[in-house]
């Protein structure tokens, strides 16, 4: 949603440096984050933005628009009503995100917090957006991290109450694998 927003003002030439311009446009995107697990979706003003929410110009600015409170707070109530929704119609939701289980949903029956070791991010972020540079990406994630670990709104941090998981040597199967597994257990309880 984060990169939602912050492809929306890029692309109708906000200064996402400028917080105040950034608060004056946070409610005029609509943006929908469709929640079937199969079929994926990101629109914004009803155009489909999944590709173009990973680009470089929305990941070197995505932490500038994330630190505005208007913006949190917009995106935090809506990511609530989501989660709510999804709750009430099923047997609930899977929700990531860098403030989910310290802001959003502290109540979740679960709460990971995924890690893994900076070249296997920088690995598998590169393969996902397609790009040779293994190098940037990783400084490109060290800096979205320190920025998003030090704002003062919905800093990044892990709870207490969040099981670390460290997924470097794992494939995604094994993590889906482990994170399915983990959730059985919480049930059972």
């Amino acid at each position: 949603m984060y990169r939602a927003l912050t492809w929306w003002m890029l692309d109708n030439g906000v200064d996402v440096h400028d917080a105040a311009a950034v608060a004056a446009s946070v409610e005029r995107p609509v943006i929908t984050m469709g929640t079937d697990p199969s079929a994926p979706t990101v629109t914004v003003d009803g155009r489909d933005v999944a590709a173009e929410i990973r680009g470089k110009d929305v990941t070197a600015n995505v932490s500038a628009v994330s630190a505005v409170p208007e913006a949190r707070d917009l995106l935090v109530r809506t990511q609530r009503e989501i989660i709510a929704a999804a709750r009430a119609e099923s047997a609930g939701i899977v929700v990531e995100g860098r403030d989910i289980t310290t802001v959003v949903a502290p109540d979740a029956l679960v709460q990971l917090f995924l890690t893994a070791s900076a070249e296997a991010r920088a690995h598998r972020r590169s393969r996902e957006v397609r790009s040779g540079d293994v190098a940037g990406t990783q400084a490109d994630l060290a800096r979205r991290d320190r920025l998003d670990s030090s704002r003062a709104h919905s800093p990044l941090t892990r709870t207490d109450s969040a099981t670390e998981l460290d997924t470097t040597g794992l494939t995604l199967d094994e993590v889906i694998a482990l994170v399915v597994k983990l959730v059985d257990q919480a049930r059972d309880r």
